[in-house]
């Protein structure tokens, strides 16, 4: 089935917020990182501003922002109204308030939507997507998915998983994941396979708790290391 933009459902993060979903310390922030599945988060935008090196994958960069923007206001509503309906299955402390919320995500997204058009034609917003993605081996310091892989466990396989980080592993020396829950807020079955699988490569695999928690239970995040000196 053809990506389009009717079924994207844009919710846009922060720096901030990547900072304490990834650990990410000053070393992290100087080197070159991929976002896989950033969407319209602002994490580009923020990092673009001070000088950092960030490139964003997701296929939601083919269209252009008049029709990012128009679907962020479609969609908002719905999904402050279903985090409003579900209010327990969060953590009202980085975020002290669904009003706040709405704030926050909207920031976020004004952001990215005015980098975008600047972003795409310096080729830091790239139209790609897991399990396949157009770099050279090694090219980054560091590659993160966001709200994406292990979220979405039912959609995706095992396989998919293990294709997606392996890809991930094949452009950067590190890979990081996070949440580890999946849509409401069961933990992922693929989580340990995946663990166990890159162990057994010489990979080395960790759960890390981190300070960020906003879906209750989701405060660990995945850290794939390839060993020094290895190249792919």
């Amino acid at each position: 089935m053809p990506f389009t933009i009717d079924s994207v459902v844009p919710w846009g993060r922060t720096m901030a917020e990547y900072r304490g979903m990834f650990n990410l310390i000053e070393s992290d922030l100087r080197g070159r990182i991929l976002g896989c599945g950033d969407g319209p988060a602002s994490f580009n935008a923020e990092m673009s501003a001070q000088g950092r090196a960030v490139v964003s994958v997701d296929p939601l960069y083919a269209f252009p922002a008049a029709a990012i923007e128009r679907r962020v206001e479609e969609t908002h509503d719905i999904i402050i109204e279903q985090v409003t309906r579900n209010r327990d299955d969060f953590v009202w402390t980085h975020v002290p308030s669904i009003p706040a919320l709405g704030r926050r995500r909207m920031g976020a997204m004004r952001r990215f939507l005015a980098d975008f058009p600047q972003g795409k034609r310096e080729g830091r917003y790239v139209d790609a997507s897991l399990p396949d993605l157009p770099f050279d081996d090694n090219a980054f310091d560091l590659a993160l998915s966001s709200h994406f892989l292990f979220l979405y466990s039912e959609q995706f396989d095992l396989a998919f998983h293990l294709r997606a980080l392996q890809e991930m592993l094949r452009v950067a020396g590190e890979a990081r994941v996070f949440p580890l829950l999946q849509i409401g807020g069961a933990h992922s079955p693929h989580v340990q396979a995946v663990l166990s699988t890159f162990a057994a490569q010489g990979i080395r695999a960790t759960m890390e708790s981190v300070s960020y928690e906003f879906q209750r239970g989701g405060n660990r995040m995945m850290r794939l290391r390839k060993p020094c000196g290895t190249r792919a």
